[in-house]
């Protein structure tokens, strides 16, 4: 099988492992870096590329170029996206239900979502939608079990639209406890500022989903600390409530979990040492990469193309 894979040059989550494992894991696997201007005509840059003589063309570029392009995207063959930001088909945004809107012109594309609730959501409208979790870069961050001078901390962005209930929370709880909020650059800065944390609070409010922070948080010895996703997102990672997370559903319940956790230093420890241990085993780039090479591999939804007085009509049929 010939793969060609296009992926973003510049993002500020460093996904590169991701990527090597993906091609490792397919064998004949083409990867190219886009620009910005690259990713916004794909069908100069695919044309010199001479994407048709490929059996499968993974797509993992911004969305809001994407949708721009459907009708050359429409004739890749063997079409692959991953996803990582379809969470904001269901949140109030400039999103919701763009990304169902946009699948629907696909209806042969198989997507590879990081969510596995959003994934439900997406077979129930009929989308080939598969689940491979968000991870971490195994190589980059770890644990340097270093002293941990921050009690409770945040990395990340606050100012994008969709993250309007992220700021809310982080802010309302900085009103209570002292909360560290800080952004850092993606590599060494970013590991040994999570070494620093005790405690990481997973922000993510109304996502559906855990973001790539609360992976690579707790793969480096922080405890989790998270916005409850909801018992079928928690089971299918294997996040359990005061085991190998702690979970909130509100300001309250957090600081109320985090006074319990005050009281039994120990516990903190275990639940992090737990929580670190979970991600090493399923969640490195490595790993995944292998899971979502697989879902690139299976067949595919046919693609069938009909005409009707001169115009084509797109449809799908299973293999």
């Amino acid at each position: 099988m010939k793969v060609l894979f296009l992926v973003q040059k510049t993002q500020r989550v460093l996904l590169g492992r991701f990527y090597e494992s993906i091609c490792r894991h397919l064998g004949n696997c083409e990867i190219h870096w886009l620009t910005s201007d690259e990713q916004a005509d794909l069908k100069t840059f695919c044309h010199k590329v001479g994407a048709e003589s490929y059996d499968r063309v993974i797509l993992f570029i911004r969305f809001k170029k994407e949708i721009k392009q459907v009708r050359f995207i429409q004739t890749l063959p063997g079409l692959i996206i991953l996803e990582h930001d379809a969470y904001q088909n269901y949140i109030r945004g400039k999103y919701m239900g763009r990304f169902s809107r946009y699948y629907k012109k696909l209806p042969w594309v198989r997507v590879i979502s990081s969510g596995y609730g959003i994934t439900e959501k997406l077979k129930k409208e009929g989308v080939d939608a598969h689940f491979v979790s968000k991870g971490y870069d195994q190589f980059l961050l770890k644990n340097h079990h270093s002293e941990r001078d921050i009690e409770l901390g945040f990395i990340g962005s606050t100012s994008n639209s969709a993250y309007g209930q992220r700021r809310e929370l982080l802010e309302t709880l900085t009103e209570h406890e002292n909360l560290f909020v800080t952004r850092t650059n993606s590599g060494k800065e970013y590991c040994d500022a999570l070494n620093r944390i005790k405690i990481f609070v997973g922000a993510d409010v109304g996502f559906g989903e855990y973001m790539i922070k609360n992976f690579e948080a707790m793969a480096c010895g922080c405890l989790l600390l998270a916005w409850n996703q909801g018992g079928k997102e928690n089971a299918a990672l294997g996040f359990v409530d005061m085991q190998n997370v702690v979970l909130f559903n509100d300001v309250g319940e957090l600081r109320e979990k985090l006074a319990g956790l005050r009281e039994n230093p120990q516990l903190i420890g275990e639940i992090a040492e737990a929580g670190q241990e979970l991600i090493e085993k399923r969640y490195s780039w490595d790993s995944l990469g292998e899971e979502a090479a697989k879902r690139v591999k299976q067949p595919l939804r046919r693609k069938v193309v009909k005409e009707y007085f001169g115009i084509k009509r797109y449809s799908s049929s299973n293999d």
